[in-house]
């Protein structure tokens, strides 16, 4: 009785840790908890590494859903709260990082290298063509002779051991 009694305990505290993170906060209207949720679910939480702060039960996620409440209360904008985070923590807390000097290789550097990969696939291609294309199956004169001379010495060895 008794470890059934410590199971279903057990079984609660860890139902309760799969729940949301995200708190319950007050607000005025829905479309302000929606831009609360929306905001939350599109900020990285600068610790978890690929988690957002609305999922996030770190304690720096718990205050930054803080700080977005009180922004949001303040009636500041998304784009306000969001030039925030990023001056606070870094283009890390975004998903999709804006395209200034500091992301310019993460935005064009797939690109880059997938056309620098199709390039040298090209060169190698149109490479082997050319000694393909270069090589002939022709024989000389005196390499048709040679040829002549080794198949008619073949021959007589060929007879001489018969």
């Amino acid at each position: 009785m008794n470890s059934l009694v410590i199971a279903i305990a057990l079984s609660l505290m860890l139902l309760g840790n799969s729940m949301a993170a995200i708190d319950a906060a007050e607000f005025s209207d829905d479309s302000k908890y929606q831009r609360f949720y929306d905001l939350a679910s599109e900020l990285r939480c600068p610790k978890c590494q690929n988690q957002n702060i609305a999922e996030s039960s770190s304690p720096i996620a718990n205050d930054l859903r803080g700080e977005i409440h009180r922004m949001l209360s303040e009636g500041q904008s998304d784009e306000q709260i969001i030039d925030f985070m990023v001056a606070r923590y870094g283009d890390f807390v975004l998903y999709d990082p804006r395209l200034n000097s500091r992301t310019v290789l993460l935005w064009l550097g797939p690109s880059a290298l997938l056309l620098v990969g199709g390039v040298v696939v090209a060169v190698i291609i149109r490479g082997g063509r050319k000694v393909r294309s270069g090589t002939s199956n022709e024989l000389s004169d005196a390499e048709r002779y040679r040829l002549t001379d080794l198949l008619q010495e073949s021959d007589r060895l060929i007879e001489q051991d018969t």
